[in-house]
């Protein structure tokens, strides 16, 4: 089998992914910048184990020649993606990764000439972040082909991992961010609130910087793209307080304070919790008419989901692919890759 590599494999999710991968008959390079994480998982799976940081490139280059596919799991991806994604194109491989924040999808988007050149393809975002949300919003331009206000949301009761609890916190002093004419624009936390029934009956839900307000313009080309979360009136009144906060919190003392705090404090949900926190996602796509399609699909949480939508995408690119540059996970393998993964599901649209 074609080699590839998980970067990041000692943390929570690149971990549950790096045994549902073996599970599957794969054998990835598991790889990282911590041996004493790495080892046990690479001892535990029989998988080779490369211990590397991403701060000198050629060195990064060099452990990627031979590879096929790097997927990156190793976040804030705020601060590793651009150095990965380089790497990639010089060693001819493809990259994934399961990021959620809107200026990594930009960033890797500006490298699309690159990697065409380079022959190779950038599909960042191939978790939850954002693959149930990709498939709607392009399912939903199909069904209304003129669209130009596309909303998009999720509910779930999923906790959170320490890596994604890091990165939340990291993304809070830039405040919140729409998508308005097709440019992103800067907006205060809960901005915009409004009732929204995700699936499971109809619930206050409160706009938010989801990684969708860049993908869906690049899947749909639709120009206005607001994201929502399920919310309460009091966590609206928290939010709008944390964006009066920004300058404090963008503190490089006050984020490694709360890092740490995170590091011990916060632990992944486990395989029982995962079970039973099911997720609903919505969009609603609407015209200048005002004619209006709403679509849903029921997945597994974001991390059960997470595991089984990387692999699928893996899966796809080692059989081979004409796709090339910078795509989302929607434009590379349709919108029907929510419904063939089996923690996905069928989406509805009326």
């Amino acid at each position: 089998m074609s080699a590839w590599m998980i970067y990041g494999a000692n943390g929570y999710t690149g971990a549950l992914i790096a045994r549902e991968a073996v599970a599957r008959g794969f054998r990835p390079v598991l790889a990282g910048r911590s041996h004493a994480r790495l080892a046990p998982l690479a001892r535990e799976l029989g998988l080779e184990l490369r211990v590397f940081s991403l701060d000198n490139p050629e060195a990064v280059t060099q452990q990627l020649r031979g590879m096929r596919l790097v997927l990156h799991t190793a976040g804030p991806f705020s601060a590793t993606s651009a150095p990965m994604v380089q790497a990639c194109i010089r060693a001819g491989a493809h990259y994934l990764d399961i990021t959620g924040e809107i200026d990594v999808f930009e960033q890797v988007s500006r490298q699309d000439a690159q990697a065409r050149e380079a022959g190779v393809v950038l599909c960042p975002g191939v978790g939850f972040d954002v693959i149930p949300t990709d498939c709607l919003a392009a399912a939903l331009k199909a069904a209304l082909p003129d669209a130009v206000e596309l909303s998009l949301g999720f509910d779930t009761t999923v906790s959170l991992s320490p890596g994604t609890m890091k990165t939340t916190l990291e993304s809070a002093p830039q405040g919140g961010c729409v998508r308005r004419e097709g440019r992103l624009v800067r907006v205060p936390l809960a901005h915009h609130v409004r009732r929204i029934d995700f699936g499971r009956g109809e619930r206050l839900a409160m706009a938010v910087p989801w990684g969708d307000v860049s993908t869906a313009f690049h899947s749909t080309g639709i120009p206005n793209v607001t994201v929502y979360v399920p919310t309460t009136r009091l966590m609206v009144l928290g939010m709008r307080m944390t964006h009066l906060m920004r300058p404090l919190l963008g503190l490089r003392w006050v984020q490694r304070a709360l890092g740490a705090l995170v590091s011990l404090a916060v632990k992944g949900p486990d395989d029982t919790a995962r079970a039973r926190m099911p997720c609903h996602v919505w969009g609603e796509a609407v015209d200048a008419r005002g004619e209006r399609r709403v679509a849903r699909v029921r997945t597994e949480n974001g991390y059960s989901f997470t595991i089984p939508g990387s692999l699928a995408v893996v899966a796809h690119l080692l059989q081979g692919t004409e796709a090339r540059g910078f795509v989302t996970p929607s434009r590379l393998m349709g919108p029907g890759l929510v419904e063939q993964i089996a923690a996905g599901g069928r989406i509805v649209i009326a």
